[in-house]
């Protein structure tokens, strides 16, 4: 085997061999080779390598957990990742067949992404307030477990016409339509009831008089019911209501 020789010459060869072997490691690399196709290390970003246009088409075919998170990449990719542009129709997806559409995700000057986000925040709120009852037109039924006086009285269970109808006002009383055999025009207020230990909720229900509490709970479709043994409340949809429904702030 042919050594390195000694001397002067020797360290010479050795110093040639490690810097080429360096070199051959950078002509390795993708975009190094020193050709015209050379690509600086910040030109591979795909916004640079595709163009804004190519690259917001790439971002729209991506769910919106994925959009949201590219926001953070860069000043570059939060450009395009959250403009309205990217978000309208990803917001008309999420809003499309629900039944209420939140009032904190109508705010005049919100861009397409807050309101994307206020929503997914508000969908996933099982504590209702006064707004929301207010807001709403409710259908009332009595469960089979009600007594037969009543039950044959409703028309959920006669079949002689439409859901009976409930209103609740900020005032907090109730009222229904007029002609209703099953509300006879007496008195009825409600009340919303929370408790709280160790910073959460333990209880929360809505009580009309002193009639059975019932527990509040959230449709897929962003609805509300309320329920106790006896009756059911179902919110009425009403997505295109004016300036959405409920708090407008987030509630937890």
């Amino acid at each position: 085997m042919e050594g390195d020789g000694g001397g002067e010459e020797g360290g010479r060869r050795k110093k040639r061999r490690q810097e080429g072997s360096s070199r051959g490691d950078l002509r390795d690399a993708p975009g190094m080779d020193g050709g015209e196709g050379a690509v600086a290390v910040g030109e591979r970003d795909p916004l640079v390598v595709l163009g804004p246009d190519i690259f917001a088409r790439v971002l729209a075919l991506l769910d919106a957990r994925s959009v949201a998170r590219s926001v953070v990449v860069s000043r570059g990719w939060q450009a395009i990742a959250a403009s309205d542009r990217l978000w309208r129709p990803m917001l008309e997806d999420l809003w499309r067949g629900k039944a209420h559409i939140p009032r904190s995700s109508m705010v005049r000057g919100a861009t397409k992404l807050a309101a994307y986000s206020l929503s997914i925040m508000d969908s996933k709120r099982s504590r209702i307030t006064k707004e929301d009852l207010c807001d709403h037109v409710w259908e009332f039924h009595f469960k089979e477990a009600a007594p037969s006086y009543w039950l044959n009285l409703d028309p959920f269970w006669n079949g002689t016409g439409q859901l009976m109808r409930r209103y609740f006002h900020p005032d907090g009383s109730q009222t229904a339509d007029p002609g209703d055999q099953v509300w006879g025009g007496h008195e009825c207020t409600y009340s919303i009831v929370t408790s709280y230990i160790e910073g959460r909720i333990r209880n929360h229900y809505v009580r009309i008089n002193r009639w059975p509490q019932m527990s509040v709970s959230r449709r897929p479709d962003w609805g509300w019911e309320l329920n106790n043994h006896i009756y059911c409340y179902s919110s009425v949809p009403d997505a295109e209501k004016e300036g959405g429904t409920g708090p407008l702030f987030p509630v937890w």
